[in-house]
């Protein structure tokens, strides 16, 4: 990894050098002075009877899958430190593992499905990977890098480092690396990866094409220990040998597993009639059709170099267990607009898959294969268009063959009420097959080969949403969904209480299909109080599962209370910004982890929770630069309690200072 980091950096100053001859030379002080001009383009300015337009930070923007623009911000909020973290996103729904890189358990659930198609499966691994609506795509004035550091937890560092840039004003090229290594703090827990994104845009100076892609190579490592072999003698006595984490006996130290992804996209559109503006500046008929493709190869692998007893018996050894997906897919649409209609766009969509193992399994009672192949193919239809305060955005993929998908439905409509108030609703429904672990899978441990196709239905989800973003009242958002045929990996019910006590409970991890009607109901509120220099954020959230059997476990609260400071310092030459985080959640029986199969699976044993997690931060701002300083489980200090878990033998982390930045620069 440190190589294609020396040769990104080697890269990235050739570039900037490059770049640098071909723009007009400017003062340090005046490009930050344009820079820091946040909001709407200034009126361009008379040089030599050409008009000149100054350069601004809105100039610099960033367009994501779904075609929305924003610009960079480089502004310090409390929204920032929310967001600073190993997944660059508030992680409020979320519990981590002790170490960064690994799973994060559920506080909050959210069943839209945002593909019409199945995924491979091992979630619990896939957080860090970085799927197709995450790439972004830029277009910039003049050379931009950004620069993403945050120590980790003994002997290693994250990094993620963007460079973007213009050829030409329409020819746009981003790279960009993330990379991370973290021993962790209990043993055999490392966890390290490498995940190299680079993405292009251009448009043909008549603006009649379009066309844009991206490649991504990721690779996700992890050691994998099973958690904690006597936690209650060891963790939760607070004996002071074992406060040195390292010192905690783990159930084995010879597993780990892998993810290793690479994905080719490419998006492009012809206008067979060209948007034109009037005298009256308003836009008339577009035509255009497009042209979408993706092939993406997945595996997911799990090595273990002698069996060991928690997963029962082994076939051979040492484990080497792999499952493999393969997919391609085609979108091929018409676009049609104008002011009046709107945009709407038809499409027909195809989906080839390939999920396969090396080989079969044949038991004495029944043979299992190794691949899952087919075709599937579906139409779809998109609209969205404004009616002066009211935009109706809504998208339809109906599956005409092939045995994974059924429908996928969005809609929602915003109303903005005024300038500080805006009300919006939202409906889903889909109908799909579950991940390919559910339907398929092998392993060198005998309980772990099942198929499941023609036993599982389709899991069907229809979903509710209000929301209300007000400047008084904060942002409101209340979630009802229904879930039939809803799939999770449990427990088999022939497991004893011995098997439980002594720790085999993940020898007898199934995948299971519930029949019922399961009901949730969400409710989350998030508003922030100021005054003068002080402020106090507050999210909550509330949930309420109807159903008849236990399957679905979440906790009825959580709340994140954020009680901070921030003011210029230093004659304006530092923005300051200090405070603390109180976190808390009720118990509930938490979500287990299984490490050979990388998800988390439903228990009702025991219940987790009911702890707080105090974080103490001071962040700084300097021109460009977002300074960050954390203190995280900061109460751990004066505890007597250790009973503070992320899954059952997984604890959450002990107290630990960490820092790092966030900086932007413009060349």
């Amino acid at each position: 990894m440190r190589y294609i980091f020396i040769v990104f950096l080697l890269l990235t100053f050739c570039t900037v050098r490059a770049q640098n001859d071909s723009i007009p030379s400017r003062t340090n002080a005046s490009l930050q002075k344009k820079i820091d001009s946040v909001g709407g383009l200034p009126s361009g300015k008379k040089k030599n009877g050409k008009e000149e337009r100054t350069v601004t930070i809105a100039d610099y923007r960033i367009i994501n899958s779904a075609r929305d623009t924003t610009f960079v911000d480089t502004t310090l909020t409390i929204k920032k430190e929310y967001r600073y973290n190993f997944l660059r996103r508030d992680d409020f729904e979320l519990m981590p593992f002790s170490n960064i890189g690994q799973p994060y358990n559920s506080l909050g659930v959210n069943f839209e499905n945002t593909s019409l198609y199945p995924r491979l499966g091992a979630v619990g691994r896939h957080f860090g990977y970085f799927e197709e609506e995450d790439v972004f795509y830029y277009n910039v004035p003049t050379p931009m890098t950004e620069l993403f550091f945050k120590t980790t937890l003994e002997q290693g560092q994250l990094l993620d480092a963007l460079l973007t840039f213009n050829m030409t004003p329409r020819l746009n090229i981003a790279l960009a690396y993330k990379g991370f290594r973290s021993l962790g703090k209990y043993q055999f827990d490392q966890a390290e990866s490498g995940s190299f994104r680079t993405s292009f845009n251009y448009r043909t100076r008549n603006n009649r094409y379009w066309v844009r892609g991206h490649y991504v190579s990721q690779d996700i490592e992890t050691e994998e220990n099973g958690g904690l072999l006597e936690r209650e003698l060891q963790f939760e006595s607070g004996v002071d040998e074992f406060l040195d984490r390292s010192r905690i006996d783990v159930i084995y130290t010879n597993a780990d597993n892998r993810i290793l992804g690479k994905r080719y996209f490419l998006d492009h559109q012809y206008n067979v009639v060209r948007p034109r503006k009037d005298s009256l500046q308003t836009r008339s008929t577009l035509l255009a059709i497009g042209h979408k493709f993706s092939y993406e190869s997945k595996f997911y692998q799990f090595n273990q170099s002698s069996a060991n007893d928690t997963f029962g018996e082994a076939f051979v050894t040492p484990i080497l267990d792999r499952a493999t997906l393969k997919t391609t897919y085609h979108q091929v649409s018409a676009n049609f607009s104008n002011k009046l209609l709107g945009s709407l766009s038809g499409n027909l969509n195809f989906y080839n898959y390939q999920y396969f193992f090396n080989s079969q399994v044949i038991t004495a009672d029944q043979t299992i294969q190794n691949r899952l192949a087919g075709n599937e193919i579906a139409l779809g239809a998109d609209y969205k268009n404004t009616f002066g305060k009211l935009v109706l955005d809504g998208s339809l993929r109906y599956n005409l063959s092939g045995d994974l998908t059924g429908t996928l439905f969005d809609g929602s409509a915003t109303y903005r009420i005024n300038e500080n108030n805006s009300a919006w609703a939202a409906i889903h429904g889909s109908s799909r097959a579950p991940n390919f672990n559910f339907l398929l899978y092998q392993s060198e441990y005998e309980n772990f080969n099942w198929q499941n196709t023609g036993l599982f239905e389709k899991q069907q989800v229809q979903t509710v949403t209000f929301g209300l973003d007000s400047k008084f009242f904060g942002n409101l958002e209340a979630k009802y969904s229904a879930i039939d045929n809803y799939t999770y990996f449990g427990i088999d019910g022939s497991i004893t209480e011995e098997a439980i006590e002594t720790g085999l409970e993940n020898a007898f991890v199934r995948p299971f299909q519930d029949n019922t009607t399961i009901n949730h109901l969400k409710v989350k509120c998030n508003k922030e109080f100021r005054y003068k220099k002080w402020a106090l954020n507050n999210t909550i959230m509330y949930q309420n599962v109807t159903q008849e059997d236990q399957v679905l476990n979440v906790p009825d609260f959580v709340t994140r209370n954020t009680l901070y400071f921030s003011s210029d310092v230093f004659k304006k030459a530092m923005y300051l910004q200090t405070g603390v985080t109180f976190k808390y959640f009720t118990s509930y029986n938490m979500n287990g982890y299984h490490p050979l199969l990388g998800e988390f699976y439903t228990q009702n044993n025991e219940a987790f929770g009911a702890f707080p997690l105090i974080d103490f931060f001071i962040n700084a701002k300097v021109r460009q630069t977002r300074i960050y300083l954390k203190a995280e489980h900061l109460n751990t200090i004066w505890t007597q309690e250790y009973n503070y878990y992320a899954a059952p033998d997984y604890p959450y982390r002990d107290f630990v200072i960490r820092f790092g930045l966030v900086w932007n620069l413009f060349s």
